[in-house]
């Protein structure tokens, strides 16, 4: 940890919340608070103390503390997640081995099919996504990076469900079972409608049968994309290639969002 992060968890261990203020317990409600921002819009403090069960005026302190360190930022009576978090955040994907080796394939991908990208990993019953590129058109699919969505309703979550380690599968819907053999069978997923209205996506496991660490995807309007091997051999190459070029494909790859030491190398400047 930096020392500027040691300094920020030193000043949220002093805030006076009326509550149990060990550090443990200082950093879960820091934590429970900013979890309730997990979704477009801004919240008044009545609807984070309805989210979060915390008292008024304890929730009250902890935010504006949060406002003074950057994290939160306060417009009237509305608060929204704050700059030095979108700054900690890009630097968790940015900093992280498969974002790195994946970027300039994904672009090369959307260069040469024109749809919207996604790059997306598992993280429970979820897909993450860890980058989207797209010119135009990425305004109109309606994804964003960082965002959850439930995987067996997304062509991303299923080529990980179909092609993950079985532990990582978080037990996907039954109904999803038929779909997922469909999947491994075709080795690509093919989701048109449902988790995206209006759009079509074609995704492709990174990694080893078994062994998916991460998917790619296309994603472009349903009259346009279809599910043919035309639309699905860029999307195979580019998942391939990725794998090739992550540590030449070594087996003991997984994706991190942050690596704590990556923080001290960083220059000044980025720190700040």
């Amino acid at each position: 940890m930096t020392r500027k992060s040691e300094a920020t968890v030193v000043k949220l261990e002093s805030v006076d919340l009326g509550v149990d203020s060990t550090p443990t317990a200082v950093l879960d409600r820091v934590s429970l608070v900013l979890d309730t921002f997990d979704g477009p819009g801004r919240l008044t403090l009545a609807q984070i103390v309805r989210r979060t069960g915390l008292p008024r005026s304890s929730a009250h302190r902890l935010l504006e503390r949060l406002v003074s360190m950057r994290w939160l930022r306060r417009d009237g009576r509305d608060y929204e997640l704050g700059m030095r978090l979108v700054e900690l955040g890009s630097l968790a994907v940015h900093q992280d081995r498969l974002h790195t080796a994946a970027l300039p394939l994904l672009h090369e991908l959307y260069r040469v099919t024109g749809f919207v990208v996604h790059l997306g990993i598992l993280d429970g019953p979820d897909v993450v996504y860890l980058e989207k590129i797209g010119g135009r058109l990425a305004a109109a699919v309606p994804t964003r990076v960082g965002e959850r969505r439930h995987a067996p309703t997304t062509a991303l979550g299923q080529a990980l469900l179909a092609f993950a380690p079985p532990h990582a599968a978080a037990h996907p819907h039954p109904a999803t079972h038929p779909q997922l053999t469909r999947v491994r069978e075709a080795g690509v997923a093919f989701e048109s409608g449902t988790g995206l209205a209006g759009f079509s996506c074609l995704a492709a496991p990174i990694g080893l049968p078994g062994q998916a660490i991460a998917a790619v995807s296309i994603c472009g309007p349903t009259k346009a994309l279809r599910n043919d091997h035309i639309s699905a051999a860029p999307v195979r190459m580019a998942a391939s290639a990725i794998w090739r070029a992550i540590d030449g494909g070594s087996h003991s790859v997984t994706p991190t969002l942050q690596r704590r030491q990556l923080l001290r190398n960083l220059p000044t400047a980025a720190r700040a």
